[in-house]
């Protein structure tokens, strides 16, 4: 990421918003920060209730769709590194699925991390193949998918 593309994200309310507040500019693991942001940021409604955050969750797949892609055409790059909101809101839908024990968490957190990096098909194919904000915001959905079978899948054996 260059100097230019800072610039353009934090003046940018749309890209700022796709960057998780800046969080996207970190120099190490953006996408890692932006699932921790997710993190964080479920930490902070656990109060609300289970419904109440699964239609946040909806919302930020909703709106995450069309964030990131307008972020994405404005950085003139698909799914740019700065680019972490579909990190934070999949990550955020995949707590729903935890206790809350920090275990849990740690767990989905890697399992996620893992299947978004590794990206083993189809995940890869969405990621090459599906532009626009869909495309940016499908492959960490099927991560997160991924994750939460072998979470669940590994609750029942252990």
């Amino acid at each position: 990421m260059n100097n230019s593309d800072n610039i353009k994200v934090f003046h940018n309310p749309v890209s700022f918003l796709a960057s998780c507040f800046g969080v996207g500019l970190s120099p190490i693991a953006p996408g890692t920060m932006g699932s921790l942001f997710g993190m964080l940021f479920f930490y902070l409604t656990l109060d609300i209730g289970y419904v109440l955050q699964t239609l946040i969750f909806f919302t930020l797949i909703f709106l995450g769709s069309w964030i990131c892609g307008e972020s994405a055409k404005l950085l003139n790059y698909h799914d740019h590194s700065s680019i972490v909101w579909d990190e934070m809101s999949i990550m955020y839908g995949v707590l729903l699925f935890a206790d809350s024990s920090l275990l849990d968490w740690a767990i989905l957190f890697i399992l996620f991390r893992l299947f978004d990096i590794w990206k083993p098909w189809p995940i890869n194919y969405v990621d090459k193949k599906i532009g626009g904000g869909i495309g940016i915001m499908l492959d960490d959905f099927l991560a997160g998918t991924a994750a939460i079978i072998i979470f669940q899948f590994s609750r029942l054996i252990f």
